[in-house]
């Protein structure tokens, strides 16, 4: 009887699960970005609520909350409902890195649960367009005659900018000033106005200021030029492929979210990618897209965090408070 009584538990949590993926959304979606309008998570955050309005039939909103590395974001998703009405954007900084080295307040393996992955962009080494400076040998001679004169900006000490710039030091043996900043828009700013000199960002956050002929790019740290910017090297032709990476944008619910209603939002996210006219305004921003389930995108969400773990041991930056 107790064998009986148990599965007839199970079986009506199982139907409840169910039902509740097939009842989802039963009201407005909100998506979490960590960054201030105009930065790549913003960018690409308000293309998936649109498309995600559309197929889901019901109003899905961008809630930014900047500051902390993004974290404040992914921290506003952990404490949700677990119900999969709130999502996060997310770049590899607050999932993959701040974890590392900032001291938060939620468990990102655990209190964050993946969807899938949207695409892999890479980053551009942007800089002042007055600097006097066209390459990345001109970059690096300049601030060899000039050792900390050359300022760096980020969107926090656990950010991409952060890693990039740091490995760019120890690979060209130079050294530059770490200035953070609360998003991609206050460091553009300060570069153009001759604050700082420099940032390595998304393709997406500095696609407007570079085509607009603010920023100067002098290298993308992807494996290939990008299409939209042939005339840009690698930083591999530079000299430097130890700085080659590629950022992740990808989709995260609250931990505990049912499993049907995870794999509702995954198979969403999917059929977003397939339609030929998103994929291209994805890829736009120079980034691959590259569909995953959500078991599959579990396994590479927990390999990109540890690659990062691994790759800021060996650069030594220290966790901070």
């Amino acid at each position: 009887m107790l064998r009986l009584a148990l599965a007839m538990v199970a079986a009506g949590a199982a139907l409840a699960t169910a039902a509740h993926a097939e009842g989802y959304p039963s009201r407005t979606v909100t998506i979490m970005v960590g960054a201030n309008p105009g930065g790549g998570s913003d960018a690409i955050g308000r293309l998936i609520s649109q498309k995600f309005s559309q197929l889901l039939g019901r109003s899905v909103v961008v809630e930014n909350r900047p500051g902390a590395s993004n974290t404040i974001g992914a921290a506003a998703t952990t404490k949700a409902k677990p119900d999969g009405h709130t999502l996060f954007v997310a770049a590899s900084t607050p999932v993959s890195i701040a974890p590392h080295l900032l001291k938060l307040d939620y468990d990102t393996l655990k209190d964050l649960q993946p969807v899938g992955l949207i695409t892999l962009v890479p980053n551009v080494l942007v800089i002042n367009k007055d600097m006097g400076v066209n390459t990345v040998a001109e970059l690096v001679a300049y601030m060899k005659a000039n050792p900390g004169k050359v300022k760096y900006g980020s969107s926090g000490f656990g950010t991409t900018h952060v890693i990039l710039a740091e490995q760019f030091n120890m690979a060209a043996d130079v050294k530059s000033v770490h200035v953070p900043y609360p998003g991609a828009a206050p460091t553009q700013v300060d570069i153009i106005s001759g604050v700082i000199q420099m940032t390595f960002d998304t393709v997406p956050a500095a696609t407007a200021q570079i085509k607009a002929g603010n920023l100067k790019p002098i290298a993308v740290t992807s494996p290939e030029r990008l299409p939209d910017m042939p005339d840009v090297p690698t930083i591999r032709e530079a000299g430097y492929p130890q700085v080659e990476m590629q950022t992740m944008y990808a989709l995260y619910t609250t931990g505990g979210t049912p499993r049907p209603t995870v794999e509702k939002l995954n198979a969403t996210l999917a059929k977003a990618l397939e339609d030929p006219d998103f994929r291209k305004r994805i890829e736009a921003f120079g980034g691959t897209v590259k569909v995953m389930n959500t078991a599959e995108f579990e396994r590479f969400n927990r390999e990109e965090y540890d690659r990062y773990g691994e790759i800021i041991r060996k650069a030594g930056l220290k966790a901070t408070n």
